[in-house]
């Protein structure tokens, strides 16, 4: 499945706001295909990577390189360009209440492609079907329930066929059930389309039923203190933060 081709990597990475150092001197590597994980304690900076990662938040320091392209030493239009591999998936889906499920879909095409209208139609119908949703097109975010919500934000990130998804904190507000479900779709999708899929999370559930790879945070030392598959982390780890973190602490209290 994974070649261990490198799609995105990380350099000496620095994130502030300010004098306020957030983290520092992260490198780390996202193969094509990976389902990558960013996880550590709260307050550790997750998704201010993720921010960094999709241009919106420029770094202190370091680079972002995408298939050894310098996203932030590349010229606005090319870094347009690479953003429009992008998919992303917000936390609330970030669906416009006042349009149907259709027409959420439909907005990047419109915004970015010179497809005709029954073109747009036809991939509308294709992506919603991929998420499950067909027959729903004509539907409002608020007929529809919160995984249903957050399956329709996954079908737009996917609109324009992109080679990367990012994800913050899809299983936010979820019910373990439908948590679940969109954790089998996200593997589901990365094997059918071949997309490399970086996520952002806390749920261990989600971290052990998917990832292939990640990043700890590390809120106190402020930079990372381990990258690779989350279960080989947990099983080979010496780390007393990051055995504390896969196992909730349980496994303190089992040796006490």
């Amino acid at each position: 499945m994974n070649e261990q081709k490198p799609h995105i990597i990380v350099q000496d990475l620095t994130m502030a706001f300010g004098s306020f150092v957030v983290q520092r001197d992260l490198t780390f590597t996202i193969n094509h295909g990976d389902i990558f994980i960013i996880m550590g304690g709260s307050g550790c900076g997750k998704s201010t990577l993720l921010r960094h990662l999709i241009g919106l938040q420029r770094p202190a320091k370091g680079k972002v390189l995408y298939e050894n392209v310098s996203f932030w030493d590349s010229e606005p239009a090319d870094q347009e360009r690479l953003k429009r591999r992008f998919g992303i998936l917000y936390q609330s889906g970030a669906l416009w209440s006042s349009m149907t499920l259709a027409e959420n879909v439909a907005l990047p095409l419109e915004e970015y492609t010179d497809l005709k209208k029954d073109q747009i139609k036809e991939i509308i119908s294709l992506k919603l079907s991929l998420v499950g949703l067909s027959g729903f097109e004509d539907y409002y975010p608020s007929e529809i329930s919160g995984g249903m919500k957050k399956r329709a934000g996954l079908a737009r990130a996917m609109a324009l066929d992109p080679d990367i998804l990012f994800f913050d904190e899809p299983s936010a507000g979820l019910d373990p059930v439908s948590a679940k479900l969109l954790d089998d779709l996200i593997i589901e999708l990365r094997d059918s389309l071949g997309a490399t899929v970086v996520v952002v999370t806390h749920e261990l559930a989600s971290i052990f039923a998917i990832a292939n790879n990640s990043v700890f945070l590390d809120p106190e030392t402020k930079t990372m203190i381990a990258t690779g598959d989350p279960n080989r982390l947990l099983a080979e780890s010496e780390e007393p933060k990051i055995r504390t973190f896969l196992t909730r602490g349980k496994e303190t209290v089992i040796q006490e």
